[in-house]
């Protein structure tokens, strides 16, 4: 197994898991290279931010792994805290409340896809990350029918890691809109992150939070799958228009016969009255 990491601003260096010597004597060079910074402290609803930089929890098996995520989120000034057993994660998930969750598909005790289902059921909407070594579409999917909010597939550079990461919570920080959007029995709030259809609140993950708002914003237009992975996601090259579509799906269930959002054949989404 190897593992990713950028050692400047445009190489990627790709380095063996299983070698020898420290996790710092191995990464040393990449310290001296830009981080990305964070967003401003903020509290919200729908995978709220608490006061400060807040704490990312790590799920991960592989110490090394774990250990590098470790460095850069930490002297990206995030507090972080590592587990690496799945029930002990989740446990850790529930008591420690961190901002985000980095977390392992594949794990010890209790796999990833159902420590997500399990916050999920739950009630739990932090935003989670996952991470795995399986490049299988079937899992991607999966984990993001359950509600995570990214996904990415080793080998990957860690400061990729922190800008998905710093991308799911400047989102929520953003500058809230001046009033809330309406669109039919729906209500957005955007300052609140709240959603309501006929005055019942909708619980929603951060990025279908932020789908919605996008499409709400104007409604009648048309936003091609590149748009919203762009302005969603913050990239452009990640799972390509089947990670949209899979959070339309979900929005759309959500949202049940209140739901805006059409199709546009061979072009994108729109959000109509």
């Amino acid at each position: 197994m190897s593992f990713a990491l950028a050692a400047g601003d445009d190489d990627i260096a790709t380095i063996p898991i299983a070698c020898s010597g420290s996790v710092s004597e191995m990464f040393g060079p990449c310290k001296g290279s830009p981080i990305l910074t964070i967003c401003e402290p903020g509290m919200h609803l729908n995978g709220a931010m608490t006061e400060g930089r807040g704490l990312v929890l790590i799920v991960e098996d592989e110490p090394a792994i774990a250990d590098v995520q470790r460095l850069y989120l930490s002297e990206a000034g995030y507090g972080v805290h590592v587990e690496r057993d799945g029930a002990a994660g989740l446990a850790s998930i529930r008591s420690l409340r961190p901002v985000a969750v980095v977390l392992d598909v594949g794990l010890p005790s209790m796999d990833g896809i159902a420590i997500c289902r399990a916050l999920r059921e739950s009630g739990d909407w932090t935003p989670i990350i996952f991470v795995t070594a399986r490049d299988d579409e079937v899992d991607r999917v999966l984990g993001l029918e359950l509600g995570a909010d990214d996904y990415l597939t080793k080998p990957f550079s860690p400061r990729e890691l922190v800008a998905r990461v710093r991308g799911i919570l400047r989102r929520q920080d953003g500058p809230p809109s001046p009033r809330p959007l309406m669109l039919g029995p729906i209500v957005l709030d955007p300052g609140r992150r709240r959603v309501s259809v006929d005055s019942a609140d909708v619980a929603f993950t951060s990025t279908e939070f932020d789908l919605l708002a996008k499409l709400m914003s104007a409604p009648g237009q048309v936003f091609s799958r590149e748009q919203l992975l762009s302005s969603v996601w913050g990239h452009v090259d990640y799972g390509g228009g089947r990670t949209v579509d899979v959070h339309v799906a979900q929005v759309r269930a959500k949202l049940g016969e209140a739901n805006p959002i059409r199709t546009v054949r061979g072009v994108g989404y729109t959000a109509e009255s």
